[in-house]
């Protein structure tokens, strides 16, 4: 089975989807990979690491990719892109279905089997492909280092001479896994955290890192199938922001990982909110590419308001381009291994698999997910 893996043409993109390590082990499984040459330079890898281990060095990108069996990417491909890849071709990369209807019906109009890493299920089978959970879990703590380096002050107490220097505040909304990377990594910089969830059942994992978890009653809330947050009603919202400005005025630092699985991010820091906090301080949107979880977030940009500065940069998990591409590389592989037929030599597309069925979006010419089909026709 001929798997091509192509350069990230994303002008933003520091992460590469395909490590050396990953490769090997794909090519002893009896996997043709072949790379486009510079594919590894984002990450200091140079195209010698991956003949080392068995992959082959495309000559012409634009023929090989059509004539791919598998192509694995990172980003999301342009619609140019798709009309290159042959019929029944597996596609595999993050997809952002529910946004990207286009996208979608081209792969269903060029008969690609595309798979979405963001529709991973998560399971404990499929824990090793989740894909958004290894790059969430390096953007909760990628956060926490952007906030300090812009934070006019250290975080852990110290005891000098000159006198005590207090703790740095940090409040963290949201309590998924970007979250609990962030409070953790706070806390082990010495910080105060607090941390704010509308699931109740997330205090637990708060309190076991140290941090106190900031309560609201607002009533039934909970979360989906797959662990992610339910959207609030306009009182629940009014409710919690509330709640929230009294602990945002007090802190330092204030990371918002807030999403809603396929749709904009909702905002849960509004203006006023800001313009309570103490100048100086520091915000970190890790929502700025799906709408922003702050009023003021300028998506690829840091601003100030009030005197309190929001990052909302691009691509966070970037900022540690070697460990996200090592994780995203690793997962990809786990994908790959797990639907790989020894004999013969291929990836099995099994769609009776509860793997498959959650993350396959189009095949034989057709969206197939029903999720998506569903938001789709909707």
């Amino acid at each position: 089975m001929r798997i091509f893996v192509p350069k990230e043409t994303h002008p933003d993109e520091t992460r590469v989807p395909l490590i050396p390590d990953t490769a090997k082990k794909l090519v002893g499984r009896g996997a043709e990979i072949i790379i486009e040459s510079g594919l590894g330079a984002a990450c200091g890898l140079d195209d010698a690491a991956y003949t080392d281990v068995g992959a082959t060095i495309a000559d012409d990108a634009g023929a090989t990719v059509s004539e791919a069996d598998m192509v694995l990417r990172l980003r999301k491909p342009s619609e140019a892109d798709v009309q290159k890849l042959r019929e029944g071709c597996i596609h595999v990369s993050f997809l952002d279905p529910f946004n990207e209807h286009p996208l979608v019906n081209a792969m269903a109009s060029q008969s690609v089997s595309a798979i979405s890493m963001e529709m991973i299920p998560r399971t404990t089978l499929a824990q090793k492909m989740d894909a958004l959970s290894s790059q969430a879990n390096l953007a909760g703590y990628v956060a926490v280092i952007l906030a300090s380096e812009r934070l006019a002050k250290v975080l852990p107490m110290m005891m000098t001479p000159a006198g005590t220097i207090a703790p740095s505040r940090v409040f963290v909304i949201g309590v998924g896994v970007a979250g609990l990377q962030a409070i953790a990594t706070a806390k082990r910089l010495g910080a105060r955290v607090e941390a704010f969830d509308t699931r109740p059942v997330v205090e637990e994992q708060v309190q076991s890192l140290g941090a106190k978890f900031v309560k609201v009653d607002l009533g039934e809330t909970g979360q989906t199938d797959q662990g992610y947050a339910k959207e609030l009603t306009e009182e629940q919202q009014a409710m919690q922001r509330e709640a929230m400005a009294k602990v945002c005025a007090q802190s330092d630092i204030v990371i918002t990982t807030a999403q809603l699985f396929g749709r904009k991010a909702p905002v849960i820091v509004t203006k006023e909110m800001v313009a309570d906090m103490k100048p100086g301080s520091v915000i970190v949107d890790l929502a700025a590419e799906s709408g922003g979880n702050v009023e003021g977030t300028q998506a690829g940009q840091e601003v100030e308001v009030d005197g309190v500065r929001i990052v909302g940069l691009n691509n966070i998990p970037g900022h540690a381009a070697q460990h996200a591409s090592q994780m995203y590389s690793a997962n990809l592989g786990a994908l790959v291994e797990h639907f790989w037929d020894d004999e013969e030599k291929t990836f099995v597309l099994d769609q009776e698999d509860e793997i498959i069925q959650g993350c396959l979006i189009t095949h034989k010419g057709e969206v197939c997910n029903e999720m998506i089909k569903e938001q789709m026709n909707a």
